[in-house]
């Protein structure tokens, strides 16, 4: 199958299990109000999950192994948003981050020896 069509679908059922959890535990909530307080986070957030999910896919039908393939993902999405935080949302960078991306960056480096 398609990875992009699997996805439509995943993420179809996720909408509707998320429409209906939201309903069953505000019974009291207006989706549209909800829906007036949205900004440009999620619709960002929408495609970076999109994108996460389909290089997954095809880094396993690439012959990655699964647990090579999470690692190496979560290290470099772990590093992006140390910088994501410092450059939009004004975080501060500190040592520890910074000795976090070097351990990661070693960390990768280890794994890919073969």
């Amino acid at each position: 199958m398609n990875p992009l069509a699997s996805l439509s679908v995943t993420y179809a059922i996720g909408a509707i299990t998320s429409l209906f959890l939201y309903m069953m535990l505000n019974r009291n909530a207006s989706l549209a109000r909800e829906y007036r307080k949205l900004n440009w986070a999620p619709f960002a957030l929408g495609l970076v999950v999109v994108g996460l999910e389909t290089g997954f896919i095809y880094a396993y039908k690439a012959g990655w192994q699964v647990s090579t393939a999470s690692i190496v993902q979560s290290s470099f999405l772990a590093v992006a948003l140390i910088f994501v935080g410092y450059l939009i949302y004004h975080e501060p960078l500190t040592w520890n981050k910074l000795l976090g991306v070097g351990i990661c960056l070693v960390g990768l480096f280890f794994i890919n020896l073969r």
